[in-house]
């Protein structure tokens, strides 16, 4: 249980803190992170710093396509730990 909460903690750490970078790279007309990478952070359970991060640096907001693609990664984690939570996951009842 306590490696899944370390991993959770740490994989969206990496998130934000990537999030900035990409922020700050682009800002600097720099080479950028990748909208792949970013949402596979996303698919990895970082999906709640994900969505902090475009809030907090104010990136990638008008990106309709990766906002979209992001909120379908968090609909699917979210259904899945919901599957999960009450049980449901192999039709037990």
């Amino acid at each position: 249980m306590w490696i899944s909460v370390v991993y959770l903690w740490m994989i969206n750490v990496l998130t934000l803190l990537t999030f900035g970078w990409d922020k700050a790279r682009a800002k600097r007309r720099r080479r950028r992170v990748p909208e792949r990478k970013l949402l596979w952070l996303a698919a990895l359970g970082g999906s709640p710093a994900a969505l902090l991060g475009p809030w907090i640096f104010q990136h990638k907001t008008r990106k309709r396509g990766f906002t979209m693609r992001l909120l379908g990664i968090v609909l699917a984690q979210s259904a899945a730990v919901y599957l999960v939570i009450s049980g449901n996951l192999f039709g037990l009842d």
